[in-house]
């Protein structure tokens, strides 16, 4: 079954929502999913993206808080929870979902920050996931560049 761009967008969302509870609460990852998948609607959402999300961002937390960590400005622990789970899903298809262009990554973080992060908090997102980008895909970055300088 494919999905629409849409129904990917909210599976973010979602993966978001269950990450921050996720962080903050502490409780058993699967019961967040178990809980989400009862309550919202995945009739207009990707679910097979968002049981991704969850389970290989947690999988994987270690290496994509490190990569965070590597391009802030600030000690980990002090980013703000809604930020930091955003990030966590945009450093994941950085480093894990080639498939997905680095600039959708980043608009898609970006969106998100905009409606839930705290003012401005979408310019830190942006910031980071730029910088991180440039690392993660240098060659697909160095691509866009070209692009987009006209060449």
């Amino acid at each position: 079954m494919k999905f629409s761009a849409h129904e990917r967008t909210r599976a973010r969302r979602y993966a978001m929502q269950a990450l921050y509870q996720w962080d903050l609460s502490g409780a058993d990852l699967l019961e967040v999913r178990s809980q989400f998948l009862e309550v919202e609607d995945f009739t207009r959402a990707d679910e097979p993206y968002f049981i991704e999300l969850l389970s290989d961002i947690t999988k994987q937390v270690e290496n994509i808080d490190k990569n965070i960590s590597e391009n802030i400005d600030r000690p980990f622990e002090q980013l703000d929870p809604v930020e930091r789970a955003i990030l966590r899903i945009a450093l994941y298809e950085l480093l894990s979902r080639a498939d997905i262009p680095y600039r959708v990554t980043i608009n898609e973080a970006v969106q998100l920050a905009k409606k839930f992060g705290a003012e401005q908090g979408h310019t830190f997102v942006n910031a980071v996931l730029d910088q991180a980008a440039r690392s993660i895909r240098p060659a697909e970055c160095a691509i866009s560049g070209e692009k987009a300088a006209g060449r």
